[in-house]
């Protein structure tokens, strides 16, 4: 399931959003995609994939070798002034009041005037009309005897309001309610990023503007996903990581399991349907579940990865798709490849790409994680990238911020840190000279740094 690119999500009315985490890996893109495919099957909803962020590379390399476009994004799940909007019939200014008043009485009384190049020109309302009548008739009394026709044949811009605020569609609601309400004017343009008529919003529609429907799949944590999410109608979360969920307005299917990935989870629920996902989606899927699994590898990887690799392969690697003769060690090995390397990312990149915020015993910090296959490539790039971190930290107010670099094919990991509080100072890892640990055996970050951090900062 793809969607349109350049739409903007607010304008699928109803649709329900699937999304991953800010700074989304492989297996975020592919458990949103997968999920989002498997609720439009077999509940017959209109379920969309969306993104948090942008794709990374080895994800953008999966996409194209998979003919699939990446999810639309979506960074804030806040109502806009697009999800309440009403694309009213218009006329043009100098089309008759008669016309507009034909518009007006079928719409409830607005009937908007736009330009022919598509801009605002006014609304003709209720009280634009009184008003008009009264420029009209009272300091002409010879306008008095003016018949009605006469009157509606008058071009409808003499009796159009030409002062109506004006928003772009995406404009957040919250942002400008407070000061809307204390305006007398009741309706609103919505306009395009070319400022072009979209459609009309009354003030009413904007008090209880309908909820986003969203759910969140690879994380359950507030922090790690899009803005305002605490404005959505959160409606399911699909996990396998730590709790440190928010609260909701009403009861959720959640679903948090001790598995290597988030596409493991969809893979099973597509079964458990008696169903099976379509080549390139089963694709998706897979290279989710190896990436995050380190081609079934990582210590994270349980029995259940194990079978739904085999799974995802047999729906994958059929004749006449991309993956017609792969086998999941081949197509683990490029898919992990496509990730690899820091000498053609720049410091920015590698450390903000896959990285997660954390807030524990009173700090709040991030670790990143890249994987690399030379390990020659750390050592001139060191100083860039605690240039990078330092960065990270000052924009994201961080108590510190880390980076683990994991040599997928020694399967090791090197730390290096920013900022480390005396809690840390003591991490059970190889001290190296250039400020570094070595991690030997190290290549989860969820299931054994994590834990380490988080046991000393709690003994702090």
């Amino acid at each position: 399931m793809v969607v349109e690119r350049g739409r903007n999500p607010q304008r699928q009315d109803g649709a329900i959003y699937v999304v991953g985490h800010i700074n989304p890996d492989t297996d975020t893109i592919a458990s949103a995609v997968g999920y989002a495919w498997l609720l439009s099957e077999r509940d017959g909803v209109e379920a969309l994939p969306a993104r948090a962020g942008a794709v990374n590379r080895q994800t953008s390399y999966v996409l194209k070798l998979l003919e699939l476009e990446q999810p639309v994004l979506l960074t804030d799940a806040s109502p806009r002034f697009e999800s309440v909007m009403r694309r009213l019939d218009s006329v043009s200014p100098e089309k008759s009041l008669a016309e507009a008043w034909s518009i007006l009485s079928r719409t409830g009384g607005i009937t908007p005037v736009v330009n022919p190049d598509g801009t605002p020109y006014g609304m003709v309302t209720g009280q634009s009309l009184f008003d008009f009548l009264r420029r009209m008739m009272g300091p002409h009394p010879r306008n008095r005897d003016m018949t009605l026709a006469q009157l509606l044949d008058i071009p409808c811009r003499e009796a159009a309001e030409t002062d109506i605020p004006r928003f772009p569609a995406g404009t957040r609601i919250k942002d400008v309610l407070n000061r809307l309400l204390r305006q007398e004017h009741m309706e609103y343009w919505v306009l395009d990023e070319h400022k072009r008529y979209l459609g009309v919003v009354r003030q009413r529609d904007l008090l209880n503007p309908p909820r986003m429907k969203i759910v969140l799949v690879d994380h359950n944590e507030p922090q790690q996903a899009i803005a305002s999410i605490e404005d959505s109608e959160l409606l399911e979360i699909l996990d396998h990581h730590r709790l440190g969920n928010q609260s909701t307005h009403n009861p959720i299917k959640f679903t948090v399991d001790i598995v290597g990935s988030t596409s493991t989870l969809v893979s099973e629920a597509i079964e458990d349907t008696g169903m099976s996902a379509p080549p390139a989606i089963a694709g998706l899927l897979l290279a989710g579940l190896v990436s995050d699994t380190l081609i079934l590898t990582s210590p994270t990887t349980t029995p259940r990865d194990q079978e739904a690799a085999a799974r995802l392969a047999r729906w994958a690697f059929v004749p006449g798709t991309p993956l017609a003769g792969e086998t999941i060690k081949s197509y683990g090995d490029k898919v992990v490849g496509a990730g690899t390397g820091l000498m053609t990312q720049e410091p920015e990149a590698v450390v903000g790409l896959d990285m997660k915020v954390y807030e524990e015993s009173g700090y709040k910090f991030a670790v990143s994680q890249t994987e690399i296959a030379d390990t020659y490539e750390i050592e001139e790039y060191m100083d860039r990238l605690r240039e990078a971190l330092k960065a990270l930290q000052k924009q994201r107010g961080l108590d510190f911020a880390g980076l683990m670099i994991t040599d997928v094919v020694n399967r090791s990991s090197r730390l290096i840190f920013v900022d480390l509080p005396p809690a840390l100072e003591e991490l059970p890892y190889q001290p190296l000279q250039d400020g570094s640990y070595l991690a030997e055996g190290m290549v989860s970050r969820k299931k054994q740094l994590l834990p380490t951090l988080l046991s000393l900062l709690e003994a702090s």
